[in-house]
């Protein structure tokens, strides 16, 4: 088992007083892939996006710990450059700025140093590479006329320049061909082996490409079943119906 990179405990969150997360709990490994699934409205992103900082959501209740340290005492931009990433369900547009530009102030911000423009541009020509990505993208405008299915890829060419210790993917599946899903997962094989990862999905085929370690099913905001990659499947096939049955005495 690797080092621990996240630890969610009894997390409540509201937002305007209404609770969203209700005693969420999850611990994540460095090398470990973990996925959550859930119906719409049952939290799934929220927790994402509470890990990242969001200050529309209010902790009333748990922690959670990014390797070792309090997340609560850390502003959103230090929880990036301490090596959290979070991939966006629908990734904003940036008119005007430029994608090689983006990416080398994402690079230099995260990792608070000034990076070398030849240096730079081999790392970013290779992970363009992996992912069968054209070098004119770099003078394009940041996801102005993208496709879904480049939006996703540039999320992750991000990622993979960035090499986080924690990647929150939220539905980074949602919308891609066969072909871009295939691409995508690449990126998400590549970093897995040194980050946790949690990916936030509703289908079980980018699990044929990305092979977690366990699956989790959420339902109103907590976690009610794990499991291993059978369970993606018993929910492709069966929904979520056999969840809310009552228990037996």
């Amino acid at each position: 088992m690797g080092e621990e990179i996240l630890r969610v405990e009894n997390l409540h969150v509201s937002v305007e007083g209404t609770p969203i997360l209700n005693g969420m709990n999850l611990v994540i490994h460095r090398g470990e892939i973990h996925v959550i699934m859930g119906r719409n409205g049952a939290g799934k992103s929220t927790l994402a996006s509470v890990v990242m900082g969001h200050p529309a959501y209010e902790i009333t209740q748990g922690s959670i710990h990014y390797m070792g340290t309090d997340l609560q005492e850390m502003d959103v931009f230090e929880r990036a450059r301490a090596g959290m990433f979070l991939s966006f369900q629908y990734p904003a547009v940036i008119p005007g700025v430029k994608v090689g530009t983006f990416l080398k102030k994402s690079v230099q911000a995260v990792r608070n140093e000034e990076v070398k423009g030849r240096e730079f541009r081999k790392e970013l020509n290779e992970a363009m590479a992996s992912l069968e990505m054209q070098k004119s993208v770099t003078n394009r405008y940041v996801n102005d006329g993208f496709s879904g299915g480049e939006k996703k890829r540039l999320e992750i060419l991000q990622m993979l320049l960035l090499k986080p210790h924690l990647a929150l993917l939220d539905e980074t599946d949602s919308g891609l061909d066969i072909d871009a899903l295939r691409i995508v997962s690449r990126g998400i094989n590549a970093i897995a082996p040194n980050a946790g990862c949690l990916i936030i999905t509703h289908y079980q085929r980018l699990l044929d490409h990305v092979k977690p370690h366990f699956v989790h099913v959420m339902i109103d905001g907590a976690i009610v079943q794990s499991g291993g990659p059978e369970l993606a499947h018993k929910l492709e096939s069966e929904g979520y119906e056999w969840l809310d049955a009552p228990k037996e005495a």
